[in-house]
């Protein structure tokens, strides 16, 4: 029994639908054009868009992030930085060392530190 090539095109092929039944290349043309004259605007539109979200992010991180300062003599921890984990500890190695002792404040958020034994660490 020989088949057809009708019987070998897929359905999706066969079938018809509005959009290729109604296609007209001029109106494609012209449509073309008219979102090429509004690429512009909607640019910038996206632009001010992409503002307001950042501000909107920044605003409520920063309404969330408390302020604390340090004096001299307070004890604190240092964050371990991937350039002084001790890489045979993997993920279970300790994220804060210390504690240690602020010796001075050069700016805020910036500290000079002894550890216990008042030995001046090297790094700010």
């Amino acid at each position: 029994m020989v088949y057809g090539c009708e019987a070998m095109v897929p359905i999706e092929v066969g079938t018809r639908s509005f959009r290729r039944d109604n296609y007209d290349s001029e109106a494609n043309e012209l449509n073309n054009r008219l979102y090429l004259n509004m690429i512009e605007e909607t640019r910038e539109d996206v632009q001010i868009r992409i503002a307001v979200y950042q501000q909107m992010t920044a605003w409520q991180y920063n309404s969330k992030v408390r302020d604390r300062t340090f004096k001299v003599g307070d004890l604190v921890l240092r964050r371990v930085m991937e350039n002084t984990k001790v890489v045979s500890h993997g993920i279970f190695g300790a994220n804060w060392e210390g504690p240690y002792k602020i010796k001075s404040v050069l700016w805020e958020g910036t500290y000079h530190l002894n550890d216990m034994q008042v030995k001046l660490i090297s790094r700010a």
